[in-house]
């Protein structure tokens, strides 16, 4: 039996968490940032979490993470 592929759009965007979870980028740091406070581009610095309604559809698409 073949390997199964995985999503490379995914595999760009997600990375598996200690916890089980998936760690994504936050939106909204490309451009227009002249508008956006300080704080507020910190912030979207950090990672987040992938929302546990949305796990199952990743982890189908990421089979070997």
């Amino acid at each position: 039996m073949p390997k199964m592929k995985s999503n490379s759009g995914a595999l760009k965007r997600f990375k598996r968490s200690a916890s089980g979870g998936f760690k994504r980028a936050q939106s909204h740091l490309r451009h227009i940032l002249t508008k956006k406070s300080s704080k507020r581009k910190r912030q979207l610095g950090s990672p987040a979490q992938v929302h546990e309604s949305d796990v199952a559809g990743v982890r189908r698409m990421l089979p070997y993470s």
